[in-house]
């Protein structure tokens, strides 16, 4: 099986796509306009709002949470 070449545009919109999702579903949980927890839902509403793009987002960028806490610890240093 030959290797596919990774399409950096179609990787790209899938990340911004991403990032919009899981700000705009945490926005939409925390001003309480959709609930956590439903009693006809159950958790739906957080798994599809936070959860799956978080998801997403570490599937497309398997280093970001390494990325992210290098910055954090060099912010500590100084």
């Amino acid at each position: 099986m030959r290797p596919t070449a990774i399409d950096h545009h179609r990787h790209d919109r899938l990340l911004g796509i991403a990032l919009l999702w899981l700000a705009a579903g945490g926005a939409l949980l925390l001003t309480t306009l959709v609930p956590a927890h439903t009693a006809l839902l159950g958790w739906a509403p957080l798994l599809w709002l936070l959860v799956a793009p978080a998801a997403l987002l570490l599937i497309l960028e398997p280093g970001l949470p390494r990325q992210l806490l290098a910055r954090k610890q060099v912010r500590r240093r100084h």
